[in-house]
């Protein structure tokens, strides 16, 4: 009986993203709560030249285009626009811990993951920044993160969860702490978004 219990309590700690449904953590920063993103909803986005270089960034901004559409953007195509918009994502090793208690994103990536990483393999933290910028003064309006957790070492198979729940809502209002959960359709293998509520803390 004792080793069914050790074995049960390591399968939980190893799948324990999976016992708690498909989600995100989003944490967002707003120059006014009243006033975020309530200007034209115009935009184009902005590259670093490791972006522009890359082959796969492309892939990241078409899931925003079509994400800030949903929302009533749109992109200006070298036009004036009323906001830049950049994005940074990565993926790193991270541990979970199984006391209940959330990790911060700063704290996600300390400790090992134990005997989960032995059976199913290591845990990766995958993470999304979106920050939107007054294109006129250069000052930023809006900041969005979304943060999970799984064992797929890929960062752009974690994209499209990403971009859903950091955009799920547009501003996200105070309090800036969100849990956003999903669903992944089986035929289309696409994310859509089932509840979100506030983190507290």
């Amino acid at each position: 009986m004792a080793k069914v219990a050790y074995l049960c309590a390591a399968l939980a700690a190893a799948s324990l993203t999976a016992c708690a449904g498909l989600s995100a953590n989003v944490h967002s920063v707003a120059d006014s709560a009243e006033t975020a993103l309530h200007g034209e909803q115009t935009y184009t986005i902005a590259r670093t030249q490791p972006q522009e270089d890359s082959a796969d960034h492309p892939r990241a901004e078409q899931l925003l285009r079509d994400e800030l559409a949903r929302h009533g953007f749109v992109e200006t195509a070298g036009k004036p626009a009323h906001y830049l918009v950049s994005i940074a994502y990565s993926t790193r090793r991270a541990s979970i811990g199984i006391g209940g208690t959330d990790c911060t994103p700063a704290d996600c990536g300390k400790g090992g993951d134990g005997l989960g990483a032995l059976l199913f393999g290591n845990q990766y933290q995958h993470a999304l920044t979106l920050r939107f910028f007054d294109a006129t003064s250069g000052a930023q309006r809006y900041k969005v993160s979304s943060v999970f957790v799984d064992r797929d070492a890929d960062p752009l198979h974690a994209l499209p969860l990403l971009m859903k729940t950091a955009l799920a809502k547009l501003p996200f209002e105070a309090p800036g702490d969100w849990r956003v959960k999903l669903r992944v359709d089986k035929a289309s293998g696409e994310p859509s978004v089932e509840s979100m509520k506030p983190l507290e803390r």
